[in-house]
């Protein structure tokens, strides 16, 4: 395994809230992706294709600090206490399916593992505590 990052989930404020973590921990970031830049943007309504899809924000050579605004237009709901998800990087595919699986014995899949349109092989599961695991392997 890479590494265990942090995935934090807001209601809209995703932005707003990594702009003041970049003045924090006097950081920039590596990545930021609105929804308007998905394959499914031009499906969303206007006021959500602005909204954030993903921004990572590199704390030191290890730890990153992830976030993502929730969609109700896209079924997703937020509720205080599912804001945060861990985040795997793993460095197979093979592991990637190894963890996902044993993460999945008696919790929810919510997202199966498959590759995803930013190329990554990625999915998301709850496992049988609540907990909110994202798994990844980069090609």
């Amino acid at each position: 395994m890479k590494t265990l990052n942090s995935y934090l989930n807001f209601n809209g404020t995703t932005e707003q809230a990594f702009e003041f973590y970049k003045t924090v921990f006097d950081k920039e970031f590596s990545s930021l992706q609105r929804f308007s830049d998905t394959p499914m943007g031009e499906q969303l309504p206007e006021e959500d294709k602005r909204k954030i899809m993903h921004v990572a924000l590199p704390l030191n050579d290890t730890i990153m600090l992830m976030g993502t605004d929730t969609l109700e237009s896209m079924g997703h709901k937020w509720i205080e206490g599912n804001n945060i998800s861990l985040s795997l990087s793993c460095d197979s595919k093979e592991e990637a399916d190894e963890l996902f699986s044993r993460l999945s014995k008696n919790g929810t899949i919510t997202l199966p593992l498959d590759t995803t349109f930013w190329g990554a092989y990625f999915g998301m599961v709850t496992d049988m505590f609540g907990i909110q695991w994202m798994v990844n392997f980069e090609n």
